[in-house]
């Protein structure tokens, strides 16, 4: 796919999706928006899903498709690339989430309790399936599809899909708190410069995809275990 530098203008779109639906939903149900916060993976299945549309749509109007928009190609990925992205995306974005959870709230290690909070048990079960598989899709098909493969400067083209790689989970859950935005970026940042940096450098994305998925996956998985004993979370938040 040739490059269009009008694909950048798309990054910034996921963050600006979760700020209008915690907002708006924050008006709807008539809670402050913390108290939706618990309803982030269910935001983030939705967004995920109007992602992939868009991305759909755009690859459509360019005459080509989501395939081409992220460069993949069948058979030219290895299980050993796939073993050792995945085991990187985990470690940093782990370690990364720990170190800022020290920087701004002192703590090592810190986990912000919103994130692993009880939601009603059928919608935890469906998106255990549900955002595993969208995440990849929406969120690497944006930022290395439209971002790092359409950027023409090879620097910028790490650096500014990164950026904006980090800056959603800023508002994933929306909370109108300096210090938990600032935590939930650098929690991401490294982790988004490898992997814009790896994608820029090998042009293969399903490792990252395969990697991303994964960590999702113990997400999810903490969230249904909550979800099926609310009473476990208490005790989480209690330690």
């Amino acid at each position: 796919m040739e490059k269009n530098s009008k694909l950048k203008y798309l990054l910034p779109i996921r963050s600006v999706l979760f700020i209008l639906i915690f907002v708006i939903g924050s008006i709807i149900t008539k809670h402050n928006i913390s108290d939706i916060s618990n309803w982030w993976s269910i935001v983030a299945t939705v967004v995920n899903i109007i992602t992939i549309l868009i991305l759909m749509l755009v690859s459509k109007k360019m005459k080509s498709n989501y395939w081409k928009l992220i460069n993949y190609e069948k058979g030219i990925t290895k299980i050993k690339q796939v073993i050792i992205i995945s085991l990187i995306t985990l470690w940093i974005g782990t370690l990364g989430m720990y170190l800022a959870g020290f920087i701004c709230y002192g703590k090592f290690p810190y986990a912000a309790p919103m994130m692993i909070s009880p939601i009603p048990l059928v919608l935890a079960i469906l998106n255990c399936v549900i955002l595993p598989i969208t995440v990849p899709f929406a969120e690497d098909g944006l930022y290395l599809g439209c971002g790092v493969n359409h950027i023409k400067n090879k620097y910028l083209a790490i650096f500014v899909p990164a950026f904006f790689y980090a800056l959603q989970h800023s508002f994933i859950p929306t909370l109108f708190d300096i210090k938990y935005i600032i935590y939930r970026f650098l929690s991401f940042l490294p982790l988004t410069i490898i992997l814009c940096w790896y994608y820029k450098k090998k042009q293969n994305p399903l490792p990252i995809m395969v990697g991303h998925a994964l960590i999702e996956i113990a997400s999810v998985a903490m969230i249904l275990i909550t979800s099926i004993s609310p009473e476990m979370y208490q005790t989480m938040l209690n330690m």
